[in-house]
């Protein structure tokens, strides 16, 4: 018997025109951005990967919870109804909202971190690992040596090597370490989930050194499905029953609402720790606004809550990492290498193998995803060497292990049908990638220069 085919749970009910420009107009507009794909405006971009952070489509019941929104200063409804869905969900007795998850890292690193510190964890994101160094800490990357591994269908890619985090416990001190980030899943590391196992072991060792754990859990539904679908022992369990277990093992964490909680801004602090908590209040009140708002309109923390339990739902995951896969595998048929298995949210391009002759002093990830844009409007973003950075130190450009170029795809926004001409565009620039040359930066900023940096080609 034929096996019935997939479709999204799903239907739609709105749409939004795109505007299509020619090749020859995208030439010309990426040379005016000077080769940022950050500097481009939307509207001149066809299907928009760049991100999967507050580009999402909300539904129905979010837009009608934005209806409910309490603008109260202090204590409103919907701060309380975002806190009491927060707790339930993941366990957290104090909540403190922000405007997103760049802040929630400012407002807790405020009060936890200090010059001279180190940080371990699994591939710190951009972001993150900004926000130490910003500080004069230092972050200590502790990923196993498989994330590395193109090929490797290792099922839990994100996974700390927990002797690589003794390691640098014992090297260090524990006293030098105020706390361990683990991000799940590990965006940097390709959008690869950490197991339930992994969480476990690393708790342990945070327990015996009494080291904080915080998460970074802008995914962490994500990470649910993936423990649910490749973890023995989880397959019976609902993707809220194992989201409660993972976050039972975390002192804390940050959350950038803009991914798994499916709205279009917002974030948040969840922590065990009264002492800590009241510390962040100081930093909150500085630079978000009062403790019960954050940054955050109530309208805004209404569609939060409504789109932590939608993210929590098998139906809808299903539907979201499916056409992750989809794009991979249409990709990979082409022979184009990608970071295998696919990730959660995105597929990550191997631009090193890609353009064999570009040095990664001359950001093969960044051509990468220029020629992308000019061939059929697509937008990504690099993940390699321009994102690495310098070293706050000695100012030396880091080289990393994989140079890649992300497609992070929108929840809930584009059809499969997008997904093919992405793939189609990158086996155009495939078949003729011996043509293609460097770039070379004319402007960076001091710390995380990816964003505004400018280029020239070579």
């Amino acid at each position: 018997m034929n096996k019935q085919p997939y479709a999204e749970p799903w239907r739609i009910k709105m749409v939004e025109p795109l505007k299509i420009l020619n090749k020859e107009q995208r030439a010309a507009k990426i040379k005016e951005a000077q080769y940022n794909l950050f500097s481009l405006d939307a509207e001149d971009v066809y299907i928009d990967l760049i991100t999967d952070s507050g580009t999402n489509a909300m539904s129905d019941r979010q837009w009608s919870a934005l209806m409910l929104g309490d603008e109260s200063y202090a204590g409103s409804r919907s701060f309380l109804r975002m806190k009491k869905t927060i707790q339930e969900l993941l366990g957290f007795e104090y909540i403190m909202p922000t405007h997103q998850g760049r802040a929630a890292e400012n407002v807790l690193f405020s009060a936890m971190l200090k010059a001279q510190d180190v940080v371990p964890g699994n591939a710190h994101f951009d972001t993150t690992k900004g926000h130490i160094e910003f500080r004069h800490a230092t972050a200590v990357d502790c990923t196993i040596d498989e994330a590395s591994d193109m090929d490797s269908q290792l099922p839990f890619k994100g996974n700390v090597d927990i002797a690589k985090l003794k390691a640098c416990i014992s090297q260090h001190g524990a006293q030098k370490i105020p706390f361990v980030v683990l991000t799940v899943t590990c965006n940097t590391g390709g959008g690869q989930p950490v197991s339930m196992a992994n969480i476990k072991a690393v708790s342990e060792v945070c327990k015996q050194h009494k080291i904080p754990l915080i998460f970074d859990s802008a995914r962490f539904a994500e990470n649910a499905y993936f423990i649910k679908i490749r973890e023995e022992g989880y397959q019976d369990k609902s993707i809220k029953e194992i989201v409660k277990q993972m976050f039972s093992y975390a002192d804390g964490m940050t959350m950038s609402a803009k991914k798994d909680a499916i709205v279009n801004m917002g974030g948040f602090i969840g922590l065990r720790s009264e002492e800590i908590y009241r510390q962040c209040c100081t930093f909150s009140i500085m630079f978000e606004g009062y403790i019960t708002y954050g940054g955050m309109s109530g309208r805004d923390m209404e569609a939060l809550a409504a789109g932590l339990m939608e993210s929590t739902e098998f139906d809808y995951l299903q539907a979201r990492i499916s056409q992750v896969k989809y794009l991979g595998d249409e990709i990979t048929k082409l022979g184009i290498p990608i970071v295998k298995p696919a990730g959660g949210h995105a597929i990550y391009v191997d631009a090193k193998s890609f353009f064999p002759q570009i040095p990664q002093t001359q950001y093969p990830a960044q051509v990468l995803g220029v020629a992308l844009y000019v061939e059929a409007g697509v937008r990504g973003v690099e993940i390699g060497t321009v994102l690495a950075d310098r070293d706050p130190e000695t100012r030396v450009e880091r080289i990393p292990k994989m140079e890649l170029l992300r497609l992070a795809i929108p929840r809930r926004v584009y059809t499969n049908n997008h997904m093919d001409i992405v793939a189609w565009a990158l086996g155009q620039i495939w078949a003729k990638r011996e043509d293609y040359r460097g770039l070379k930066i004319k402007y960076e900023a001091p710390i995380m220069r990816h964003f505004t940096a400018t280029f020239e080609a070579l």
